[in-house]
C-alpha cells in the first residue's frame, strides 16, 4: 500500500498549522475539545495519527497518513514561508 502523509504543528493546542493555514479554539472552548474537533475533522477525511514529536515542552509535530487513491501520486511540492522581503 502507498500513504500520503500530513505533519500538523501543534502549540499547547491553543494553535495548529498545516501549511500556514492556522486555526485555534473557538472562544471559550477548551484544549481538549478543540484537540478532538480539529483530529475528528482530518479523521473525517480519512487521516489517522501515526507518530508524535515533541520539540519542546507544550509544542510538537503530530504526523498523520491515509492511503493514497489509486492512480494518485503522492503530494512532493515545497510548502514555503512567505518572503517577508517581496514587494
Amino acid at each position: 500500500m502507498r500513504w500520503e502523509y500530513k505533519v500538523v504543528f501543534v502549540e499547547a493546542w491553543q494553535r495548529v498549522s498545516v501549511e500556514g493555514q492556522e486555526s485555534y479554539p473557538e472562544a471559550g472552548e477548551r484544549n481538549t475539545g478543540f484537540a478532538r474537533r480539529f483530529l475528528n475533522g482530518l479523521g473525517a477525511d480519512g487521516w489517522e495519527v501515526c507518530g508524535v514529536q515533541a520539540v519542546m515542552p507544550g509544542r510538537s509535530y503530530v504526523i498523520l497518513k491515509r492511503p493514497l487513491a489509486d492512480g494518485a501520486e503522492p503530494d512532493l511540492s515545497v510548502a514555503r514561508r512567505p518572503n517577508p522581503n517581496a514587494p
